[in-house]
């Protein structure tokens, strides 16, 4: 077997496209060897700032021979009175075969002429040469650039090119106007550490071949070695480091011999908040902060940066750095106590200079839009109230809800969130804080920009205060009714606005805390607001907006709580627009019916009523029963009956009916489930029992109250599903 290594010498590519070209050739390539019928043992993936490489193991030295079957013209055109006519000789000319190698087979259309050819396997260094140009052109990124006087498009200039068939060179040409680069086996190693060229003598010496040159190929590798060192650093100036994802994944693709480096700066900087000096490290320069213990947020004055230089000359490094975090310190210290000299509500009248956008108006409007709807869901939340003590609850929120949303967006306009927009949020809190508000109203001010997201399977619910999740919510409500408003509505894969995460977000965090919305009432009466200030159609309007939350919940459904489709359309029921409607009225109530039938099918419960309830619900289709009924007494008249089966078959609908409605309320469906398991077998009987029935008898009283039963028990099992939806044994 054989092994192939290609090597594509660049200058520094951006730590982006690195990482997204390795998974781009990790799919890739693997797809185009099967597509040319090649196996494989191993396909690795490498990449460094200065180099992007594939080292394939395992290879045929040529493709396996094949048989190819091709269909040629029709019978009746190819062949008059058994001779063949030119279509068949040119047929056969083509392909290379004798007349007598055609075969006229029967298709769909006709008989048609066919040849079965042998075609030998090409040798794979022949195919190789013709496919790496693909896979280099092929790879997809941001900001191409051409460069020379060519038209090849790459991230950076590509300077070098190896490619290693076992030991040998296979020649490759990438042509770019007058620059025309040859492949060969030399490579170029770590620009500082060692700076001579290195020669790769066969394909599977490259990893090591460029170690010994101080370059690590392996994004893993590299990764586990800052990891291991930032660690070690840390522990070494009597502290502890967090390995933030993003940026070993960034810093990883920064270099090609990691070397970490512990840089210090002055204590007094320690005053500003931790999250200003943690932005201004993580996200500004790279670095990674030191806390005083595993679990605190108290800092020490430190920090760890990872060179690509020479690791003797540290000392130099982490003076060089210094400086500059020492400057990006003093300006957020300056920045911070500028912000401080005025109360953050102080800050209100110049969100009147920021624009949300041109058609909208400022930041300062859609505060008052917020404000508004905070008062919106707070009504809401006083009229389902059940209780003085729920009362109560909601009566001591609304005042913090209202301050909370009327600051919300102070801290746009300071001049820390000015210079580090990463802290909206966080700033708001601080300032907050420090001009005297309520804890809690400055705990909204930062939780309301977060999200709800699926981390490792399980949710993360955020804010955490109830001023925090209604105004998080009425900020994404007021930004989704605004730009679907303005016709600004994601289509296909494309959400500028990221408009499908508000609305998730907006979702989750009211299912996931139970907060009594109805997002139908809410949605009409922000869209009535919007249609009136700004001239628009309200009906249209609220209906998209409508169908793009039941769109969004069917996603949620399937993809955070992994429900399958059937049972996410039996809870929705897109074809029923009044069984949608009580979806958006209450999102806790579909967690619950969602939670339930997800149980319900993995234990088999959901088969032992399955074929009643869904008989039932086809056949009752033919009647005229209304959805909402559910008590039997006032629909069926016993004296109709003809048979035991459909007396039974009443009564047992009379006992379901009081466990239905305890479920109902209590949102216990398991309970509605266990009545349903029990009736079944009388309704089995009602269908098949040696004292069954003929639903859809001759005389029409009678066909309709039998279907009036069946309605009846399609009725209940609604509370929880539309059966005529789920799919058996899916």
């Amino acid at each position: 077997m054989t092994a192939f290594l290609l090597e594509v010498g660049t200058e520094e590519l951006p730590a982006s496209f690195l990482g997204d070209a390795i998974l781009q050739w990790r799919s890739r390539i693997p797809q185009s060897l099967a597509a040319n019928s090649l196996s494989s043992a191993s396909v690795e993936v490498y990449g460094t700032p200065r180099r992007l490489a594939v080292l394939i193991q395992g290879l045929p030295s040529q493709q396996p021979d094949r048989e190819e079957e091709i269909k040629g013209p029709p019978a009746q055109a190819a062949f008059k009175d058994g001779q063949p006519t030119p279509a068949a000789t040119g047929f056969a000319k083509k392909q290379g075969v004798d007349i007598a190698a055609l075969e006229i087979r029967p298709t769909e259309k006709g008989d048609f002429v066919f040849v079965k050819k042998s075609i030998p396997g090409r040798p794979v260094a022949e195919i190789l040469t013709e496919l790496i140009p693909q896979w280099i052109y092929g790879l997809e990124g941001k900001r191409l650039m051409r460069w020379g006087d060519g038209d090849v498009r790459f991230s950076r200039p590509i300077r070098w090119l190896v490619a290693l068939l076992d030991d040998t060179v296979l020649p490759i040409q990438l042509v770019n106007g007058s620059k025309t680069i040859t492949s060969d086996r030399i490579s170029s190693a770590h620009r500082v550490l060692h700076p001579q060229p290195v020669t790769i003598a066969q394909a599977t010496d490259y990893l090591e071949t460029l170690r010994a040159a101080s370059v690590i190929v392996d994004p893993a590798a590299r990764a586990q070695m800052i990891q291991d060192q930032v660690q070690n650093a840390a522990q070494k100036v009597g502290g502890f480091t967090v390995i933030y994802p993003d940026l070993l994944a960034e810093v990883t693709n920064l270099v090609e011999y990691p070397s970490a480096v512990v840089g210090k700066f002055e204590p007094e900087f320690l005053q500003l908040p931790t999250e200003v000096i943690t932005e201004v490290m993580v996200t500004h320069q790279r670095y990674f902060p030191v806390f005083k213990t595993a679990d605190s947020k108290e800092l020490l004055p430190n920090f760890i940066t990872v060179s690509n230089g020479d690791p003797t000359k540290a000392d130099i490094i982490a003076v060089g750095n210094e400086r500059v975090i020492r400057a990006r310190l003093a300006d957020g210290q300056f920045f911070y106590k500028a912000d401080l000299a005025k109360p953050l509500e102080n800050y209100l009248p110049q969100l009147e200079t920021v624009t949300f956008r041109e058609e909208l108006g400022s930041v300062r409007a859609k505060v008052d839009r917020i404000c508004k709807i905070t008062e919106q869901i707070f009504e809401q939340f006083f009229a389902q109230a059940q209780s003085e003590d729920e009362k109560s609850f909601w009566k001591k929120n609304l005042p913090l809800a209202r301050r909370a949303a009327l600051l919300c967006k102070a801290d746009l306009v300071t001049q820390m969130v000015y210079e580090f927009p990463e802290l909206q949020g966080i700033m708001g809190e601080k300032y907050a804080l420090a001009s005297g508000e309520d804890p809690e109203v400055a705990k909204a001010i930062a939780d309301h920009y977060r999200t709800v997201r699926l981390d490792d399977k399980e949710l993360e619910i955020v804010p955490i205060n109830i001023p925090g999740q209604v105004i998080a919510i009425a900020d994404r409500l007021d930004t989704l009714v605004c730009l679907f408003g303005l016709g600004l509505i994601p289509s296909g894969s494309s959400d500028p606005f990221a408009l499908r995460r508000a609305a998730t977000t907006a979702i989750n965090i009211t299912r996931y805390i139970r907060l009594p919305i109805n997002f139908s009432k809410l949605l009409e009466q922000i869209a009535t607001d919007f249609a009136t200030n700004f001239n628009k159609d309200k009906e249209s309007l609220t209906t998209a907006l409508k169908d793009f939350f039941l769109q969004r919940i069917c996603t949620i459904l399937q993809e955070e709580m992994r429900l399958d489709y059937d049972l996410a359309n039996a809870i929705l029921d897109e074809n029923d627009p009044e069984y949608a409607e009580r979806a958006l009225q209450d999102l806790s109530d579909v967690h619950e019916r969602a939670t339930c039938l997800k149980d319900i099918r993995q234990e088999g419960t959901l088969d032992k009523i399955y074929e009643t309830v869904n008989r039932s619900t086809r056949l009752a289709a033919q009647g005229d029963l209304d959805f909402q009924q559910l008590e039997p007494t006032e629909v069926v008249n016993p004296e109709l009956f003809q048979k035991s089966s459909e007396s039974a078959f009443y009564n047992a609908l009379v006992e379901l009916v009081p466990e239905t409605l305890a479920a109902q309320k209590n949102r216990d469906y398991l309970r509605l489930v266990t009545a349903l398991v029990k009736i079944a077998p009388t309704v089995a009987n009602f269908f098949d029992g040696e004292d069954s029935v003929l639903v859809m008898d001759s005389n029409p009283d009678i066909k309709r109250n039998r279907l009036n039963l069946l309605g009846l028990l399609r009725n209940h099992a609604r509370i929880l599903a539309d059966f005529g939806a789920i799919v058996k044994n899916l």
